[in-house]
């Protein structure tokens, strides 16, 4: 009897499978074949090997290393002696908790899967061994899948399904949003525009006035869920928090006050900044963050316009409004005396006022701090930066709430990653999602065209027919504007979706900015060298041990990939220190020597990158110029003076420690116009990059160093070509200090 209820019970719930209709299984395809692409793509580095790219992912493959090793709660006091010697740093109050959070979790549960991740122990590649390591490498497609999945229903909430299938597309083919989500870009961003927009696409739903209660509180707290989740991952989350104000203040004026919105976005800040609390980076300090005076004050408006919705006497009303005013100025003058108000972040405030940025050396010296002109905008978004002004016109004609939030997104993100050229990453969702808007609308009135009879079209249409040959010339020119984007790109020399996804992580490369055919191991092996050959550095203060100094762009590089401790890393958090190093590299022997006294440095590594036949024709001095721009010490030895205040011209008008004279005034450096500069001849930096050159070239140096000694340089004499690189030679090296 028993069974016989079960089969019955199995048979009912097998009649319930679900209906697959012919539309639902094209869209299943599509959204199935965007998901391989996006993946795809970003795949591409794979060619040069299977690293992390550029620098900041090393440290958060660091510190989510730790967390699986040490567990959470270690964390939480956690101070890192291999970075900043010799004053270490308090790793909660600098890392973002979220993507370490995020990988760890995906690691223990493939760990319970019995998912292999680890290769097989390779002492040219040590790193490859670790299984968290492959992981953070192919983290950036998971998340950027699970975006372009985000994306999908943000369109498609927006203007249905057209909409959201081809704002997927669009964003998985986005250049900007391929150079951050690539192969090995283990970084905030992979995660941060994730819960960016599902943040925006809950909080739409949540104050959606056609949905019950329940359903509302819901979407209030995933919209939560997910901006607490942007908070502790990114820093951008400021301006996540931003659009939701701003967009709640419109809603106001435009008289769209509703009890649930009062209610949505309570309980989604309320949630949200719970979590950001917790984190040990923001506590609680950021809740009184000058920025967030915004978010309160906004509540107070909704708490107003309640009220007003309530009170129909214009006496109360006016007397609840003074009473509102009075609180808050009282509230925030009191916060201000007791001293309980913090700024944001400098970089934060240098983002909304560019003009002031000019006061931080240090910050300018940062490529992705540079403004974005309107060349770099079309040239990454093409067609697209066309499209998106005809789609706020469609979103603003819809009037949707949804749509007056996208609206808001992407004006304010464009203003943002103008900014910052970073921050372009911001502004691409918003972009794809009006850029398909409009694609959907303009092209609806060409379909119907071509589908409707002559004679019905006229009686809908009352103008003069346009023959079906017309229109459907119209509509292919339309879309071969649109796929010249992706074909010949929009500086005609190739789609800048490919130039972005095919290329080389920095590392596999050399930090060169060129695409080699092969794989360039200079900086892969001198770490690996570092790592097995120079004795172990200090865990703790006191201690003796292998300390290096070099410019802070290494920094991560060092003491993740090396595990060697270091002066200064792309944290830049003290200022004071990286001026020290800046000095001591333009300073002489022997003032250098005293300043990495005081550090306890051990050794002292500088990258240099030139083009082998300069060498060989021209000289070493042309060399050093026309090398620095592939991303070596000469090309930074600028910022290496001007952020301790010196005179960067003083070492060199033209390079360090080269003079020039335009005799033939033809404004181009031709032989016999360079004249030494005796200062920056002398600086440690030149003596230290130029031994390396001319040894590895000449087999020999002109240059005498009395407190250096070669350890490794990742070249040996002689350097006979390099065509994977096109002739540039990337030279790393690590020379011994000697004290006495």
């Amino acid at each position: 009897m028993r069974s016989a209820e079960l089969l019955g019970s199995l048979g009912k719930f097998l009649s319930r499978r679900p209906v697959v209709t012919h539309s639902s299984l094209i869209k299943s395809s599509l959204i199935l074949m965007i998901i391989i692409l996006a993946a795809g793509l970003r795949l591409l580095p794979i060619q040069w090997g299977s690293y992390l790219n550029e620098f900041d992912p090393y440290y958060h493959y660091y510190t989510a290393k730790y967390i699986v090793e040490n567990g959470l709660p270690s964390f939480y006091s956690w101070r890192d002696w291999r970075g900043w010697w010799p004053y270490g740093r308090y790793i909660p109050g600098l890392a973002n908790l979220g993507l370490s959070l995020s990988v760890v979790t995906l690691y223990k549960l493939f760990h319970i899967l019995g998912v292999p991740l680890a290769s097989a122990p390779n002492p040219l590649d040590p790193l490859h061994s670790d299984p968290l390591f492959n992981l953070c490498t192919i983290f950036p497609l998971i998340a950027s899948v699970m975006t372009c999945i985000a994306a999908y229903f943000l369109g498609k909430s927006l203007r249905g399904d057209f909409v959201g299938l081809l704002s997927a597309l669009l964003l998985a083919l986005d250049p900007n949003y391929i150079s951050r989500t690539s192969l090995g870009w283990f970084d905030d961003e992979t995660i941060g525009i994730l819960s960016a927009l599902l943040t925006l696409l809950f909080f739409s739903k949540a104050i959606d006035g056609n949905r019950t209660i329940k359903s509302s509180l819901i979407y209030s707290v995933l919209a939560g869920l997910s901006l607490g989740y942007l908070c502790i991952s990114w820093g951008a989350a400021r301006y996540i928090i931003g659009i939701l104000a701003l967009f709640t203040i419109v809603l106001l004026f435009l008289k769209r006050y509703t009890s649930r919105l009062l209610t949505s976005y309570t309980l989604t800040f309320i949630t949200a900044f719970t979590i950001a609390a917790s984190s040990p980076r923001l506590g609680i300090s950021f809740l009184l963050e000058n920025f967030n005076l915004l978010i309160y004050g906004v509540f107070i408006l909704l708490l107003m316009a309640e009220v007003f919705r309530r009170e129909k006497s214009e006496k109360k009303r006016a007397l609840y409004a003074l009473a509102f005013v009075v609180v808050l100025i009282i509230t925030f003058a009191s916060l201000v005396m007791m001293g309980l108000m913090g700024e944001p972040g400098r970089k934060f405030i240098y983002t909304i006022l560019p003009h002031l940025r000019a006061e931080s050396p240090l910050f300018e010296s940062i490529a992705e701090h540079k403004p974005s002109g309107w060349a770099t905008f079309y040239s990454s978004l093409g067609v697209g930066l066309m499209f998106a002004p005809i789609g706020v016109f469609f979103a603003a004609l819809s009037a949707t709430n949804l749509g007056i939030l996208v609206i808001l997104y992407c004006l304010t993100s464009i203003y943002f990653a103008s900014s910052m050229i970073r921050l372009l990453i911001l502004a691409s969702p918003a972009i794809c999602l009006l850029w398909a808007l409009a694609i959907k609308e303009i092209s609806s009135p060409f379909i119907l065209f071509l589908k409707e009879s002559e004679r019905a079209l006229r009686r809908k249409v009352k103008v003069k027919f346009l023959g079906r040959e017309v229109l459907g010339g119209l509509l292919t020119l339309f879309f071969i504007l649109l796929i010249l984007t992706y074909a010949l790109g929009t500086t005609f020399s190739g789609p800048m979706t490919m130039t972005y996804a095919d290329a080389p992580t920095t590392i596999s490369v050399a930090s060169l900015g060129v695409k080699p055919s092969s794989i360039v191991r200079d900086w892969i092996d001198a770490l690996t060298w570092m790592r097995n050959n120079l004795p172990p550095s200090p865990t703790k203060s006191g201690e003796s041990g292998t300390v290096v100094a070099s410019w802070w762009d290494y920094g991560y590089w060092i003491t993740v990939f090396a595990n060697k401790t270091t002066l200064a890393d792309n944290g830049t958090i003290n200022s004071t220190q990286i001026q020290q190093i800046g000095r001591m590299f333009m300073s002489n022997e022997t003032e250098a020597i005293e300043i990495l006294r005081r550090y306890n440095a051990t050794h002292v590594v500088v990258f240099v990158t030139f083009h082998l036949e300069v060498v060989r024709w021209w000289g070493p001095e042309y060399a050093l110029y026309y090398g620095g721009a592939y991303g070596g010490d000469n090309g930074k030895w600028r910022w290496m003076a001007l952020i301790p205040g010196l005179n960067d011209n003083a070492f060199g008008n033209l390079t360090l420690g080269w003079d020039w004279v335009d005799k033939n005034l033809n404004r181009s450096p031709d032989p016999g116009e360079l004249v030494p500069n005796s200062l920056g001849q002398n600086t440690t930096l030149y003596k230290l990059m130029a031994y390396g050159m001319e040894t590895t070239t000449l087999g020999y140096s002109t240059i005498n160093l009395t407190h250096f000694k070669k350890a490794y340089f990742s070249k040996e004499y002689p350097i006979e070509s390099v065509p994977e690189t096109g002739g540039v030679v990337p030279l790393v090296c690590i020379y011994e200090v000697i004290y006495d």
